[in-house]
């Protein structure tokens, strides 16, 4: 009686390992963009200090970005592995600045008051928004440069 041998031919070994390679191809880019997604992600919590912070100031007529400190002082930001820099200029936008391994550009956070800009000194009528722009948004306040492909969803409208 003859015994028949059991196993993968080299033929078929050689296509599992074909069809692995190809997934992985297009996981590790993907999980690329993943990761620096999280990482912005981390200047957008960080941001949440700042927002409050001018949502207030703006709810008490008083300067949006106040540089005294005292009463509605922007806190300072200390730079993150992930957020280079964090700056909210006289209208009350917050700028977010991301070094190159967390996509190496900015996100701009915009107050509004219903469909207009918040004002330093007018008391705003409506419940304040912030519209998040990244390259490629279309909602109003300054555009900021890290691309679309990083930016959180919010941001890339």
């Amino acid at each position: 009686m003859r015994k028949v041998q059991q196993g993968f031919t080299l033929i078929e070994l050689m296509i599992v390992v074909a069809i692995i390679g190809i997934l992985a191809a297009v996981a590790i880019p993907a999980y690329q963009d993943y990761t620096v997604r999280a990482k912005v992600t981390e200047g957008l919590s960080l941001a949440s200090g700042i927002k409050a912070t001018i949502a207030e100031n703006a709810a008490n007529g008083i300067p949006l970005n106040n540089n005294t400190p005292g009463v509605g002082a922007t806190p300072a930001f200390v730079a993150t592995r992930n957020v280079a820099n964090m700056v909210a200029a006289a209208n009350g936008e917050i700028t977010i600045t991301y070094p190159a391994t967390a996509g190496g550009g900015t996100i701009v956070l915009a107050p509004r008051d219903g469909a207009g800009p918040l004002v330093a000194g007018t008391l705003p009528v409506n419940p304040i928004t912030w519209n998040c722009n990244a390259v490629g948004s279309t909602l109003p306040g300054t555009a900021g440069t890290l691309l679309a492909k990083y930016a959180p969803a919010e941001c890339r409208q």
